[in-house]
């Protein structure tokens, strides 16, 4: 799919305006404060109501937050109710429920369990499960990682890419993170005060970044220069 045109703006200043394409797997890239975060919420309709969107896109699909579009929020532990067992998370039947589990690797038994009692690596499971429930076609991912442990968020990352494989939908992760953007995608936009800077293909802007903020980003994430050798 791609998005020919997003534009938000607040009271005449513009803050966001990008165009970008996913084919596969695309990391949005970006420190904080530069944009990334509206960018997901406009694709959600999750914008303030004092905020503007225009935004143009070519799909085989329909942008449709809940039917076409799933969304992993980047803290599980504040993602689900902690008073509600995990199987009143879902909103499909209990043998769709377990089949789900079993696609991000955890047991049946999960399911009559409180969110409190589980891991986060668990929980984001469960989170990601429940955002697959709908079959989406586009899987949108604000920073799923940063609340995890480095073990666990390699395995969330790994989990990730086996059911994009498996179930053929598309992902835009959002994150200000280029070794987990590395893992997980293959296309990169590095998005700056609300505008792209720089993208293309993962390794090569690693390997060969034209824009000193992407070059900090980088360095500041590979310390040990490993995508350059």
């Amino acid at each position: 799919m791609e998005i020919n045109k997003l534009q938000i703006v607040l009271k005449d200043t513009k803050l966001v305006d990008i165009k970008f394409k996913i084919e596969s797997s695309l990391a949005l890239v970006g420190q904080s404060g530069s944009g990334k975060s509206l960018t997901l919420k406009a694709l959600l309709n999750m914008l303030p109501q004092e905020m503007e969107c225009s935004l143009e896109y070519d799909a085989d699909f329909t942008l449709q937050t809940g039917k076409t579009i799933s969304f992993v929020p980047q803290n599980p532990f504040t993602a689900l109710s902690p008073l509600t067992k995990i199987k009143n998370q879902f909103f499909v039947s209990r043998q769709k429920q377990k089949e789900l589990l079993a696609q991000v690797g955890l047991k049946e038994e999960i399911l009559e369990r409180f969110p409190p009692e589980l891991s986060g690596g668990q929980l984001q499971r469960v989170v990601i499960a429940i955002a697959l429930e709908t079959s989406p076609k586009l899987l949108l991912l604000d920073e799923p990682t940063t609340a995890l442990d480095p073990q666990t968020r390699i395995i969330i990352l790994d989990l990730l890419q086996k059911l994009q494989k498996k179930m053929q939908f598309k992902m835009l992760f959002v994150t200000h993170d280029m070794n987990s953007a590395k893992s997980l995608c293959k296309d990169i936009c590095v998005i700056k005060d609300g505008i792209l800077v720089e993208d293309g293909k993962m390794l090569d802007i690693l390997q060969n970044p034209k824009e000193k903020y992407t070059r900090e980003l980088i360095e500041a994430n590979f310390a040990n220069r490993e995508y350059r050798k």
